[in-house]
């Protein structure tokens, strides 16, 4: 806001800087050569006269109408003569200097100039000062966009009953719109004219004061405040965190608006000039510019660089690098370079940052201690944890595109030479960003790989691994990362899952299946009968009471893990069952003889990986039923 007093100060008639003495030099009125001649006394009078009309009409000094009321206020038409009074004069003042320096007419003129300054200054802090709502930044960057947007807005709109509600709402927008350039045009007006006359400095410096005091006060609107970096190294993460947060929500309204809308006025009211408009406008807006940009910068070269603060530095620089453009010509001026150096140096930092806090990241998977073996061979917590980081990371591809260039990518060396063969052509992603989460990818398989051996039983050890390795495929496919690994990436990782899942089924069904006769349907003894039957109980209470407690989250993979065994134990038995069971139809305890009907194993199966440990006895009580109502039917 304005300080009080300012008008007093801006308005004093010690103004050592608004008169022409007769010794000095005549550069404020010799700016610009007359394009018209005054070739007679009476000419050069009547242009006096008529300027001493009008420039006494409207000095505060000795008017109380004029104290009092707004010359473009009250009559914009009056307004426009002033102005071209003043010119008029000022061109009538080149001449006499040129043809008498000690003229008595120059004399007098030079203080009516004197007099239409002081007018034109007050002037033009009114305008500035009463019309802040409609010069707020918001306003001026808002007014481009509208007016190109209501130009494009189609006449032939038949939505009848919304027609009047659009009506309003653009008058009032072209109300504020038209209130606004008229504003502007009058301050443009005055500043060319004061400059032409020799008065810009007093124009620019109210100009400045009051514009950089809008400026601040918006800075401090949006929270943006200056920190030094020993202020930041001892904020605790949470607070630094709203300080952050704070700062993504500031930037965009900064860039946008703030500064946006202050660059348009300037070049607006200063089109006149490139240099006041580059000087103003640098005043005005580069120390609030270097706090904003500046604070990445600040956080980046702070301790704080564990791997969950990543977001929050890649939200930084995103912030910065998708609105680069409008930085770039907001502050295009080579005064302003050292808000883009600012800009560009938070961007390094930023980066620089985010790459030390993925190297960590992968030591952390790497140092994982964990021994303990998840029940059930389930989904470890650091599958979880790393495919959730990093499918968050895959969701900033755009930027770590520009941060990883560069970056040397893992050594061929150390990692498989799958990974090395996808397709190279234009529609890849960038390598080095691919080639970095394929690897953090495989430094957790290579983890999981080793947690595997913390199970005593082998089957159980390959169902953790299809478990876990399903669960990456999982967050790949319905993540960013699969844009940046690939389809053969995928079809290679589940061919791999078949592997596991096909391992366990052969390690901890196999003795289930090798139970079986090659051929169910040839005959047999019934010694024979009853020698495979009690094999087949045994084999399968075994296999099923280990595997009971086992899990497969994956409901497809579950399934198909579940189908495969039901198809190589269920049709075997099932057709052993109904072949051989009659050859024992007069055994006594024919039920502890042929304890599962198929209709039991296939019970057990459906109800196999779900992690119900207590299946089994409840399972056996029904299999039992189910045998005795079979035995019944027969």
């Amino acid at each position: 806001m304005p300080r009080k007093g300012m008008m007093g100060h801006f308005f004093s008639s010690k103004s050592s800087s608004s008169a022409i003495s007769h010794g000095s030099s005549p550069s404020r009125a010799s700016l610009y050569t007359p394009t018209s001649s005054f070739s007679s006394d009476a000419a050069m009078e009547q242009t006096l006269a008529t300027a001493e009309t009008m420039i006494t009409k409207w000095n505060a000094d000795i008017s109380s109408f004029a104290k009092v009321t707004s010359l473009f206020y009250e009559n914009r038409k009056e307004a426009r003569d002033f102005i071209k009074c003043v010119h008029d004069l000022q061109k009538s003042m080149h001449l006499l200097v040129m043809e008498d320096s000690n003229s008595e007419k120059l004399v007098r003129g030079q203080n009516l100039m004197e007099t239409a300054m002081k007018r034109l200054q007050k002037e033009f802090y009114q305008i500035l000062s009463m019309n802040r709502a409609h010069l707020d930044p918001e306003s001026v960057s808002a007014r481009t966009s509208r007016s190109s947007t209501r130009s494009s807005t189609s006449d032939d709109d038949d939505d009848d009953g919304s027609e009047d509600e659009i009506r309003i709402a653009g008058e009032s927008i072209t109300e504020v719109e038209d209130v606004s350039a008229i504003a502007m045009a009058d301050l443009r007006s005055i500043a060319e004219c004061m400059i032409s006359s020799g008065y810009g400095k007093e124009c620019v410096t109210i100009y400045k004061i009051i514009r950089k005091s809008i400026v601040d006060e918006g800075i401090y609107k949006l929270g943006v405040e200056k920190f030094s970096s020993s202020q930041i190294q001892k904020m605790d993460w949470d607070a630094l965190e709203l300080k952050i947060n704070n700062w993504l929500k500031s930037v965009k309204i900064a860039v946008k608006t703030l500064f946006n809308g202050e660059r348009i006025l300037c070049d607006q009211v200063f089109a006149a000039s490139e240099s006041i408009k580059e000087s103003c406008f640098t005043e005005i807006s580069r120390e609030g510019a270097q706090i904003l940009f500046g604070f990445p910068e600040i956080v980046a070269r702070s301790d704080k660089k564990s791997p969950e603060k990543i977001f929050r530095t890649l939200d930084m620089y995103t912030a910065i690098s998708s609105h680069w453009p409008e930085i770039e010509s907001i502050f295009s001026f080579e005064s302003t370079s050292v808000v883009l150096s600012q800009s560009v140096n938070s961007l390094i930092k930023l980066g620089e940052s985010v790459r030390t806090m993925m190297v960590e990241f992968e030591s952390a998977i790497q140092k994982d201690a964990s021994k303990s073996a998840i029940a059930g061979g389930g989904v470890h917590h650091l599958t979880i944890h790393v495919m959730d980081y990093v499918s968050l990371l895959a969701d900033y591809s755009n930027v770590l595109v520009d941060i990883l260039d560069g970056y040397p990518p893992p050594a061929k060396s150390s990692m498989p030479e799958s990974y090395f063969d996808s397709s190279d052509s234009d529609e890849s992603p960038a390598p080095a960003i691919s080639l970095r989460f394929a690897w953090l990818i495989l430094v957790l398989l290579c983890k999981l790989d080793g947690k595997s051996k913390h199970y005593k039983d082998v089957s159980l050890a390959y169902l953790f691994l299809a478990n876990n390795l399903q669960h990456v495929i999982n967050k790949v496919r319905t993540s960013n990362i699969q844009y940046l690994l690939g389809d053969d990436w995928v079809t290679k990782h589940e061919s791999k899952v078949k592997q596991f899942a096909a391992n366990y089924e052969r390690l901890g069904w196999g003795h289930v299946i090798d139970s079986m006769p090659e051929d169910p349907t040839a005959e047999m003894s019934p010694e024979a009968v009853k020698e495979f039957f009690r094999r087949f109980n045994t084999a399968f209470e075994q296999a099923h009471h280990k595997q009971a407690a086992c899990v497969v989250p994956d409901r497809k993979l579950r399934d198909e893990i579940k189908s495969t065994i039901a198809r190589k134990v269920m049709a075997a038995y099932r057709q052993f069952y109904n072949t051989h069971r009659v050859v024992l139809r007069g055994e006594r305890n024919l039920n502890l003889l042929v304890r599962f009907a198929p209709e039991d194993v296939g019970n057990y199966l459906s109800d196999l990986f779900f992690g119900n440990v207590g299946s089994w006895s409840s399972l056996s009580s029904s299999s039992g039923s189910s045998h005795s109502k079979a035995s019944r039917s027969r």
